[in-house]
């Protein structure tokens, strides 16, 4: 049986909750930080699908502007893979709070490095690198 592991962090990106929120949740903004074609919809027991289906899963809670708990799908796990992001505003931007349980460990690089790279670390320099 695999071994699972789990990811937290956070990091502060100089934009609103409600920007970020929508970095997370519209496809057309998805599309643009991640130049990959994306299906979401910000509603709880929607299915989506992030560069061309190389991230998929359903969105099981969605609060806007504030917290976003999605499922991922991986090949036979006896636990869901679960993503938890919330939105914590500050006085000049907002600190992602990223928690990702239930990894197999032989993704686990991959999608550490994909959170702070890739999607997080992407969403940071769409809205830094604009100003």
């Amino acid at each position: 049986m695999q071994r699972m592991k789990n990811i937290k962090f956070y990091q502060f990106i100089e934009a609103e909750a409600s920007e970020i929120f929508l970095a997370l949740t519209n496809p057309f903004t998805i599309e643009l930080w991640s130049d990959a074609p994306a299906k979401m919809d910000a509603k709880e027991g929607t299915e989506f699908e992030l560069w061309d289906g190389d991230i998929c899963g359903k969105n099981l809670k969605v609060i806007e502007n504030k917290e976003l708990v999605q499922e991922w799908y991986f090949d036979d796990l006896a636990e869901p893979s679960i993503v938890t992001i919330k939105l914590h505003p500050e006085k000049t931007g907002t600190s992602v709070e990223l928690n990702h349980t239930n990894i197999p460990e032989d993704a686990y690089e991959n999608i550490n490095e994909g959170w702070r790279e890739y999607y997080i670390g992407a969403i940071k320099r769409f809205f830094e690198e604009e100003l």
